[in-house]
């Protein structure tokens, strides 16, 4: 993908026999990006698609770690069954879901500011929070926060009581400092559905200004497709992918004994 995003169409084609289609030879220049630029208003799009993967990572980490809490740490009744209603919905498509779910978020009540008031109206459709609100709470992220919180000794919960703190005080200052690696791992399987989201878009937004970046790929297939620049646009969309994973190694590399009990 890289190598080809520099070639023009011609020689991509020419090149895909042999091994020159893996290595920077030939006619190589940038004009594929410049002309990704020039297509498509790449920047708008980068810049939605980080601030929906953005508030929906830090939300559903807020959220599914929270409901993981209740659900690991306190004792209270029916609890394994909320368990397992919510890992059963695991089983459940989101192409099952993606019609129902369209006809609700028509009939959710919006508000969009006008001047210096409030207007009211019915539906989310073509808003930003269409594309953030239904993914927040997720079935996954929440059983792996609960595995790992089940993981943690009790014994620090019982201390943190008898010192007077309440359980959003152990669930903030307790639990989560130990919890680095389950954050960091659902940030990353957060992301990745939230950039790479395609069908949803494609169903809710219709205004440029608030399409992610999946949905500009449709842009290089309109008319005459230039693969040079599909390629091109991908690799760019690629790097806050391969950049977000290499900031949360860390988190995987510092395991629980450099911030948890220490004897």
């Amino acid at each position: 993908m890289l190598v080809s995003s520099l070639k023009p169409d011609l020689q991509i084609f020419a090149d895909l026999g042999s091994w020159r289609a893996f290595l920077p030879v030939g006619d190589v220049s940038f004009a594929n990006y410049t002309g990704v630029f020039d297509r498509v208003p790449f920047a708008r799009f980068i810049l939605n698609s980080v601030l929906i993967s953005g508030v929906t990572i830090a939300l559903g980490i807020l959220v599914n770690s929270m409901a993981a809490f209740a659900l690991a740490r306190l004792r209270w009744r029916g609890r394994g069954l909320v368990l397992g209603l919510v890992l059963a919905t695991l089983i459940v498509p989101f192409e099952t879901l993606a019609l129902p779910l369209l006809w609700w978020v028509n009939k959710l009540p919006s508000f969009e500011a006008d001047g210096f008031s409030l207007a009211f109206k019915q539906g989310w459709l073509d808003t930003y929070q269409v594309q953030i609100i239904p993914f927040i709470a997720n079935a996954f992220s929440m059983y792996l926060f609960y595995q790992y919180f089940a993981s943690i000794p009790r014994e620090l919960d019982e201390a943190a009581r008898m010192d007077g703190a309440g359980w959003f005080a152990i669930y903030r200052t307790v639990i989560m400092p130990l919890s680095g690696p389950a954050i960091a791992t659902v940030a990353i399987l957060t992301f990745l559905p939230a950039w790479n989201s395609y069908l949803w878009p494609l169903m809710v937004v219709q205004s440029e200004e608030l399409r992610p970046v999946m949905i500009g790929l449709q842009y290089f297939f309109q008319l005459n497709t230039s693969w040079g620049q599909v390629m091109a646009y991908s690799s760019l969309i690629t790097i806050p992918v391969v950049a977000l994973f290499l900031a949360f190694q860390r988190s995987f590399i510092n395991s629980i004994a450099s911030s948890g009990v220490k004897g």
